[in-house]
């Protein structure tokens, strides 16, 4: 018996919102069996992963901390892979917006006032979108696939990250460490709590999921995206321009990602630095799947996988588990969901081989 993939006539849309759930429960089991491996309590290492880092308010809002730049990457991200525009490059679009913002901050270091905030979050923006442009443009100009040339920009990003704060943006009084001034307290975002490291980036995070919402389920252009990606034929009959979305959807995606990275340097981080992200680009690629590329979705996958960041970092400190761990967690997340899409939309069949006709 041969199996073989048959087509469904009709994916269960139950089964469609049920998938991450049981993705999740599949990634635990085959944690338990990876922590098994290599000789730790499964039950001691998943309460340091997954119970522990959230056991007290403190490790709620840097659930929250963590939780803002993927939040906001998954819901912009979510626009353009519902559109079938698969940006990837989220990263280097985070990091550039991280350094326009961290210049603005940067110049206007010895002054003071309420301008300055507002100014690096569009320096962010736009820097975001700038970068993202380039995609959208040799997409629409040569055909170009945008999931290379947006990921080979996010390493040409961090280049150029590293090659400033080695440079122009060095601190000059910091003893030649490639880093930049902290910055004033005019630069930094306001806590939320001043017992906690939470911040309005937060709010600000929920504001993009609520818009997100209100433009892919009220809107005309949120029509045309969900159109363009499910069936890009009648789109096209309908009159409604691929490039117009190539454009719209990557230069969101980009602004987002760049307002994300200027979150991150104005809050957490305080100053630009090689690096700025722990991969918060690649990783809101899971939460925009694992949120079934929803902007309410996006908010609680994010909050899931800024847990797995957390819990990697506790069972390392506790267990003394490699950080990798984090990784795995995530790749087993994204697999197992991958792989319940497929039952979703296909179903096994066995197929009994032919025969080979008899010889004379």
């Amino acid at each position: 018996m041969l199996p073989k993939l048959a087509k469904r006539p009709t994916p269960s849309r139950f089964m469609v919102y049920l998938s991450p759930v049981l993705a999740l429960f599949l990634s635990l089991l085959a944690g338990i069996v990876l922590f098994l491996i290599m000789d730790v309590s499964p039950w001691t290492a998943l309460h340091a992963f997954f119970i522990e880092p959230i056991s007290s308010a403190y490790g709620l809002s840097e659930l929250a901390v963590k939780a803002t730049p993927l939040i906001l990457i998954g819901v912009a991200l979510s626009l353009g892979f519902k559109a079938g525009v698969w940006n990837i490059g989220a990263e280097g679009q985070l990091i550039v917006g991280g350094l326009c913002g961290g210049a603005v901050a940067l110049y206007f270091y010895e002054q003071e006032g309420f301008h300055i905030i507002p100014l690096m979050m569009l320096a962010g923006v736009f820097g975001g979108m700038a970068w993202a442009a380039i995609v959208a443009f040799l997409r629409v100009k040569f055909n170009a696939n945008e999931i290379l040339t947006s990921l080979m920009l996010s390493y040409v990003a961090g280049l150029w990250l590293n090659l400033m704060v080695h440079g122009p943006l060095k601190d000059p009084e910091g003893f030649n460490f490639p880093e930049s001034r902290i910055f004033s307290d005019s630069a930094m975002l306001p806590l939320l709590h001043e017992d906690y490291r939470l911040h309005i980036g937060f709010l600000l995070a929920l504001v993009i999921v609520g818009l997100g919402w209100i433009l892919i389920s009220r809107t005309l252009l949120g029509y045309q995206i969900k159109v363009s990606g499910a069936a890009p034929a009648a789109g096209e009959h309908a009159g409604f321009s691929t490039a117009r979305i190539i454009w719209v959807t990557l230069l969101i995606g980009g602004g987002v990602a760049g307002l994300a990275g200027m979150i991150e340097v104005s809050g957490p981080i305080g100053q630009l630095l090689p690096s700025i992200s722990p991969g918060y680009g690649f990783t809101a690629i899971i939460v925009a799947y694992v949120g079934r590329l929803h902007p309410v979705g996006a908010l609680f996958a994010g909050l899931l996988l800024a847990l797995t960041y957390l819990g990697g970092e506790t069972a390392q400190i506790q267990l003394n588990l490699p950080v990798a761990v984090t990784g795995v967690f995530q790749g087993l997340l994204l697999f197992f969901l991958l792989a319940c899409d497929v039952l979703i939309h296909y179903r096994l069949q066995f197929k009994q081989p032919a025969l080979a006709a008899r010889g004379a």
